[in-house]
């Protein structure tokens, strides 16, 4: 009887490790907003790298729409409580410093931070969170921000899938940016004087 229990024990256990997890299920997905990452060198040897999904507009209302001015309103996920854009789809967009940097002046330690944004028709905040780990901003607080900026942004021509890059690359200092849409958001990042 010991050796039976011992066995059907044996059996469920390998019916269980046969099967595949769910975070392998989601991986094997392919996803509508794809990963993407970019990352920058300044200096010597202090590297930015921005993660992110990229969404598509697909004929879409983006600012002010998909993307609603403000903060976004509480629902279920949120607890009702509002909460900013997480600045691209999926996880929360990330950005990573190996050293510490001025971002638009603002000295920010190296880390990585979660990459959250306040749109409206004219300024944007850009919220650096100490909390890069969460899944969108549904769980954002303002209690981890490690700094916030505000930016204005600037026009361009239509970029379909959200990205991230680097414009005016000036050996220890460039302008990052978010171009989805019509719209460009800029933000500098240079390294601190020694």
């Amino acid at each position: 009887m010991k050796r039976l229990t011992i066995l059907s024990s044996l059996l469920v256990l390998s019916f269980f490790l046969s099967l595949p997890s769910v975070s392998s299920a989601q991986e094997s997905k392919v996803r509508l907003s794809l990963k993407a990452s970019v990352m920058q060198r300044l200096g010597v040897n202090t590297d930015i790298t921005i993660v992110y999904s990229r969404p598509g507009v697909k004929g879409r209302k983006i600012w002010g729409g998909l993307v609603p001015y403000g903060m976004a309103p509480g629902n279920k996920e949120s607890k009702g409580k509002p909460f900013p854009w997480r600045a691209g789809a999926n996880e929360n967009t990330t950005i990573e410093f190996s050293r510490e940097v001025l971002v638009e002046g603002h000295k920010l330690p190296a880390g990585k931070y979660g990459l959250f944004m306040i749109p409206s028709k004219k300024d944007w905040i850009i919220i650096f969170s100490k909390n890069s780990s969460a899944w969108g901003s549904f769980s954002y607080k303002e209690s981890e921000d490690a700094l916030r900026i505000t930016v204005t942004p600037v026009e361009a021509p239509h970029m379909e899938w959200l990205m991230y890059g680097f414009d005016d690359l000036a050996g220890t200092s460039a302008t990052a940016y978010l171009w989805w849409d019509n719209l460009k958001v800029p933000f500098k990042i240079a390294l601190p004087r020694e």
